[in-house]
Protein backbone atom coordinates (compact mmCIF):
# COMPACT_ATOMS: atom_id res chain seq x y z
CA UNK A 1 0.00 0.00 0.00
CA UNK A 2 1.66 2.79 -1.40
CA UNK A 3 1.70 5.87 1.66
CA UNK A 4 -0.28 9.00 0.68
CA UNK A 5 0.91 11.47 3.35
CA UNK A 6 4.09 11.03 5.37
CA UNK A 7 1.83 12.84 8.12
CA UNK A 8 -0.26 9.57 8.40
CA UNK A 9 2.04 6.52 8.81
CA UNK A 10 -0.79 5.03 11.05
CA UNK A 11 -4.28 6.39 10.90
CA UNK A 12 -6.20 7.29 13.90
CA UNK A 13 -10.14 8.18 13.41
CA UNK A 14 -10.21 9.69 16.41
CA UNK A 15 -7.09 12.83 15.54
CA UNK A 16 -9.89 15.14 13.54
CA UNK A 17 -7.10 15.56 10.84
CA UNK A 18 -6.80 12.13 9.86
CA UNK A 19 -8.12 11.67 6.58
CA UNK A 20 -9.69 8.49 7.14
CA UNK A 21 -12.65 10.32 9.27
CA UNK A 22 -13.78 11.72 5.76
CA UNK A 23 -13.31 8.19 4.44
CA UNK A 24 -15.82 7.30 7.31
CA UNK A 25 -18.05 10.19 6.91
CA UNK A 26 -18.40 8.83 3.33
CA UNK A 27 -19.76 4.87 4.23
CA UNK A 28 -21.79 5.53 6.93
CA UNK A 29 -22.91 8.76 5.93
CA UNK A 30 -26.89 8.65 4.67
CA UNK A 31 -26.16 8.19 1.56
CA UNK A 32 -22.89 6.41 0.91
CA UNK A 33 -24.32 3.20 3.04
CA UNK A 34 -27.18 3.36 1.18
CA UNK A 35 -25.34 3.50 -2.10
CA UNK A 36 -22.46 1.14 -1.55
CA UNK A 37 -24.79 -1.61 0.19
CA UNK A 38 -27.11 -1.56 -3.42
CA UNK A 39 -23.86 -1.50 -5.39
CA UNK A 40 -23.81 -5.08 -3.72
CA UNK A 41 -26.33 -6.73 -5.62
CA UNK A 42 -23.98 -5.93 -8.97
CA UNK A 43 -23.27 -2.84 -11.24
CA UNK A 44 -26.20 -0.31 -11.69
CA UNK A 45 -26.71 2.66 -13.94
CA UNK A 46 -27.04 6.41 -12.20
CA UNK A 47 -30.92 6.08 -13.06
CA UNK A 48 -31.06 2.94 -10.70
CA UNK A 49 -28.66 4.40 -8.05
CA UNK A 50 -31.07 7.36 -8.21
CA UNK A 51 -34.32 4.64 -8.23
CA UNK A 52 -33.16 2.24 -5.81
CA UNK A 53 -31.81 5.01 -3.01
CA UNK A 54 -34.93 6.51 -2.58
CA UNK A 55 -34.65 9.97 -1.42
CA UNK A 56 -31.37 10.78 -2.93
CA UNK A 57 -31.70 14.16 -5.30
CA UNK A 58 -29.21 14.34 -8.40
CA UNK A 59 -27.07 16.84 -6.97
CA UNK A 60 -26.03 14.54 -3.87
CA UNK A 61 -26.25 11.23 -5.34
CA UNK A 62 -23.61 12.34 -8.29
CA UNK A 63 -21.55 14.40 -5.20
CA UNK A 64 -21.45 11.32 -3.27
CA UNK A 65 -20.59 8.98 -5.96
CA UNK A 66 -17.60 11.28 -6.63
CA UNK A 67 -16.65 11.12 -2.89
CA UNK A 68 -16.91 6.81 -3.29
CA UNK A 69 -14.82 7.05 -6.66
CA UNK A 70 -12.20 9.45 -4.84
CA UNK A 71 -11.66 6.58 -2.42
CA UNK A 72 -11.46 4.17 -4.95
CA UNK A 73 -14.68 2.15 -3.32
CA UNK A 74 -16.41 2.44 -6.59
CA UNK A 75 -15.37 2.19 -10.14
CA UNK A 76 -17.57 4.47 -13.10
CA UNK A 77 -17.32 3.61 -16.70
CA UNK A 78 -19.23 5.83 -19.07
CA UNK A 79 -20.03 4.36 -22.34
CA UNK A 80 -20.14 6.67 -25.57
CA UNK A 81 -23.67 6.23 -26.58
CA UNK A 82 -26.86 7.90 -26.87
CA UNK A 83 -28.42 8.31 -25.07
CA UNK A 84 -25.19 8.56 -22.66
CA UNK A 85 -24.80 5.33 -20.52
CA UNK A 86 -22.69 5.37 -17.36
CA UNK A 87 -22.19 2.66 -15.09
CA UNK A 88 -20.92 2.26 -11.25
CA UNK A 89 -19.23 -0.78 -9.45
CA UNK A 90 -17.72 -1.87 -6.38
CA UNK A 91 -14.05 -2.30 -6.56
CA UNK A 92 -12.83 -4.81 -3.99
CA UNK A 93 -12.15 -2.74 -1.29
CA UNK A 94 -15.45 -1.38 -1.92
CA UNK A 95 -17.23 -4.85 -1.71
CA UNK A 96 -15.81 -5.40 1.54
CA UNK A 97 -16.62 -1.81 3.27
CA UNK A 98 -20.30 -2.69 1.94
CA UNK A 99 -20.05 -6.07 3.37
CA UNK A 100 -19.60 -4.24 6.49
CA UNK A 101 -22.15 -1.93 6.16
CA UNK A 102 -24.61 -4.04 5.08
CA UNK A 103 -24.30 -6.23 8.25
CA UNK A 104 -24.83 -3.09 10.14
CA UNK A 105 -27.79 -2.23 7.68
CA UNK A 106 -28.97 -5.62 8.97
CA UNK A 107 -28.41 -5.55 12.61
CA UNK A 108 -30.72 -2.02 12.32
CA UNK A 109 -33.57 -3.19 10.51
CA UNK A 110 -33.82 -6.19 12.98
CA UNK A 111 -33.31 -4.62 15.56
CA UNK A 112 -35.75 -1.44 15.15
CA UNK A 113 -38.68 -2.18 17.01
CA UNK A 114 -36.41 -1.81 20.02
CA UNK A 115 -35.12 1.27 18.97
CA UNK A 116 -38.48 2.43 18.53
CA UNK A 117 -39.68 1.34 21.78
CA UNK A 118 -36.49 2.62 23.44
CA UNK A 119 -37.56 6.46 22.01
CA UNK A 120 -41.08 6.08 23.38
CA UNK A 121 -39.76 5.15 26.97
CA UNK A 122 -38.83 8.25 29.24
CA UNK A 123 -35.08 8.54 30.43
CA UNK A 124 -34.40 6.27 33.54
CA UNK A 125 -37.39 4.18 33.00
CA UNK A 126 -36.62 0.14 32.59
CA UNK A 127 -37.82 -0.97 28.94
CA UNK A 128 -39.89 -4.12 30.05
CA UNK A 129 -39.17 -7.02 27.48
CA UNK A 130 -36.33 -5.92 26.28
Amino acid sequence: MAVIDERWPQPDIYDRRCPARNVLGHVTGRWGGLIITALLDGTLRYSELRTRVDGISEKMLAHTLRELQLDGLIVRTSYPVVPPRTDYQLTPSGREVAGLVRALVGWIEEHLHDVLAARECPQGEPMIGG
